[in-house]
């Protein structure tokens, strides 16, 4: 096959700030310092640190909804099995320990001070998870608790929990601080690192009304604070608020506040619900009244014996009599019932989450302490509850207009169906990372997909025809109404290559799916993708952090027309599911040479070169199905009010 002509990234300004991107090596900026490595990443997988300019902060909220209830009457052991109780979800959101106190600085390096520790991977109680993986996964639950507990179990993410909100602007929006965004009344990025230093801390932010119509509110103007734009994340099957920490931690690095949902709808390995109060029963009915707590809570809950837990469990809800609906090969089809019905609750878990999030926003963080169910005591919590956040410096810090959508696989079904309801105005462009397409409902003449789309997918979802004309068809409907869309693919890449498990277990990904990409770079082409989406999609008072961001130019510069090479397509047997890798033992054979310095492999931030067992070179990572015209580009923009990037 001919060769293609590479595609280049842009040669951006020199800065003594921020170094420009090589274009050649595709090497990210220099990033935020990362959070001292604990004495166990020393011998336990552990995963990337963040790229970004700033490092990322974590905090876990589980709180009652305002209207508990169930979802379809499917039932699971004489109880509904789809029940709203609570919402349970992680906040990934920009911290910088530069512009804390030196005391406080130096007791982080000791490692001594709780309210900034590390978060573990495997969220709590960690063997009942292992447990819900193995029931997932039908496979005996101690091979999979012990192998976990000798690579995974005490995996830490990159990030502190319950850090402060950043009030810094990163580096290169500094260096343009006299710049006036284009649009009226925003005011320039002023302040910066320097200026921001010598502000007292604890400086909070003015409690003002945010304005509709893309004008920055009073708080900026007063003190220069930044404000973060907001991604809801989605998780696919067996997914929990953590897995998918690399890519809404990394997105967090670049200044975006992500909020990973973990979905209580019967779709992840399992999750525990804590019990609102002291009544007998929750209000949707039908508590898990199995005798005994995981082992891991009964010192815990002890003092409960006797009487109804505080807690139940939800496990993966697998269709009737039709188990394996998620196969390609599956004659009964994906079991719409079940589906839409964990779909509908997924919609309202991430409405649930939105009204947190306008509490905090309006200053009324306080309050969300008050009522929130992760706190020490409680099954799944961290001792540390939402203790030592000042959510002073919360208020007015979020963008609640032009929320982007974004969810993997399942999530990417619930993504759809979320930016089609008119319940859910507040979102206005989505995300879909290797969308599950025969999941996903068909739309209405009353609710159709009129929203920007980016979709993402993977080489193996590519080579299964039924997902990816069900995933065109959508990507037509956004741009039938009136909506820029881009679909791509990542190459070599399989449907986990965009979650935590290809950065932990790599050579498994390797070995048993024919991953062909670097995980890492999979990761790396997945955020920067999704950051030249938003450049485009977002306002610009949202986008003001954009300087900061490696300018690739993957989308803008992807061919539609280069050729697909299906040289990796699986018999049908594995569709979806890997790929083939042609002369397997060569390539793994090559892999092991060293290339050349001056090769076309991309590296990461310290020019360690990410080779995957093929790498095919910048600008040929990715291939193209769908891109709009510049026409469509430059319309949609003068459509909203802002001029073209």
């Amino acid at each position: 096959m001919p060769s293609r002509p590479v595609s280049r990234a842009s040669r951006t300004s020199r800065s003594k700030l921020r170094p420009s991107l090589d274009p050649h090596a595709s090497r990210p900026p220099p990033s935020a310092p990362h959070p001292p490595r604990s004495f166990r990443e020393h011998f336990f997988h552990s995963l990337t640190p963040y790229s970004g300019p700033y490092q990322v902060a974590f905090l876990e909220i589980e709180v009652p909804v305002r209207s508990p209830r169930h979802f379809s009457r499917i039932k699971r052991n004489g109880s509904y099995a789809l029940k709203l109780d609570t919402v349970l979800f992680a906040v990934y959101y920009p911290t910088d320990n530069s512009d804390l106190p030196r005391s406080e600085r130096r007791s982080l390096h000791r490692r001594s001070r709780k309210p900034l520790s590390r978060v573990p991977w495997l969220p709590r109680p960690r063997a009942e998870t292992c447990k819900g993986y193995a029931k997932f996964f039908n496979v005996p639950y101690i091979p999979i608790t012990a192998y976990m507990a000798a690579t995974s179990m005490f995996t830490k993410l990159p990030v502190l929990r319950n850090g402060r909100i950043s009030s810094l602007w990163p580096p290169a929006v500094e260096e343009d601080e006299e710049e006036k965004v284009t649009t009226e009344n925003i005011p320039p990025a002023e302040g910066g690192i320097e200026a921001k230093e010598e502000q007292e801390n604890g400086n909070s932010l003015s409690q003002n009304t945010l304005v509709d119509g893309g004008e920055a509110c009073e708080a900026d103007k007063q003190d220069g604070k930044p404000k973060f734009p907001v991604i809801m994340f989605s998780h696919g099957l067996g997914g929990s608020r953590t897995l998918y920490s690399s890519i809404c931690g990394e997105l967090a690095s670049f200044g975006f506040v992500v909020v990973a949902l973990e979905h209580r709808d019967g779709s992840g390995a399992r999750t525990f619900v804590n019990k609102a109060g002291s009544d007998p029963d929750l209000d949707s009915q039908g508590l898990d009244r199995s005798p005994g707590p995981p082992k891991d809570e009964k010192k815990q809950h002890k003092k409960n014996s006797g009487q109804d837990k505080p807690y139940y469990k939800v496990d993966y809800i697998f269709p009737k009599d039709n188990a394996q609906d998620t196969s390609p090969h599956n004659s009964r089809g994906v079991d719409t019932e079940l589906r839409e019905a964990q779909i509908e609750m997924r919609m309202a878990e991430i409405e649930e989450a939105f009204h947190v999030l306008q509490l905090i926003n309006n200053g009324k963080g306080d309050a969300v302490r008050a009522r929130n169910l992760r706190k020490k005591g409680n099954v799944g919590a961290s001792s540390l509850g939402l203790d030592g956040i000042d959510w002073d410096e919360w208020t007015e810090r979020l963008y609640l207009e032009n929320v982007t959508m974004m969810g993997h696989s399942f999530g990417g079904a619930t993504s759809v169906q979320a930016l089609r309801s008119e319940r859910l105005d507040w979102l206005s462009q989505g995300i879909l990372l290797d969308a599950w397409g025969p999941a996903t409902p068909e739309s209405t003449e009353r609710e159709r997909l009129r929203k920007p789309i980016l979709s993402i997918g993977s080489e193996a979802f590519m080579h299964w025809t039924e997902n990816f004309e069900r995933v065109e068809r959508i990507c037509h409907e956004a741009r039938d109404g009136g909506a820029p869309c881009w679909m791509t693919t990542i190459r070599g890449s399989t449907h986990l290559s965009q979650t935590d498990f290809a950065v932990l277990y790599p050579k498994w990904m390797s070995v048993f799916m024919k991953t062909i990409v670097s995980s890492k770079r999979a990761i790396y082409l997945t955020v920067h993708s999704a950051l030249e989406f938003l450049k485009i999609t977002l306002p610009p008072q949202q986008t003001r952090f954009k300087k900061s961001w490696a300018d690739d130019q993957l989308l803008s510069k992807a061919d539609p027309g280069m050729e697909i090479e299906l040289d990796n397509r699986p018999n049908d047997k594995w569709v979806a599911a890997r790929l083939r890798i042609p002369h397997e033992f060569r390539q793994r054979l090559k892999r092991t040479v060293k290339p050349k310095k001056k090769s076309n492999v991309p590296r990461d931030a310290s020019g360690k070169p990410l080779k995957g067992l093929v790498s095919w070179g910048v600008g040929q990572e990715i291939w193209c199905h769908q891109r709009p015209e510049q026409d469509v580009l430059d319309r949609y923009m003068e459509e909203n009010g802002w001029s073209p990037q």
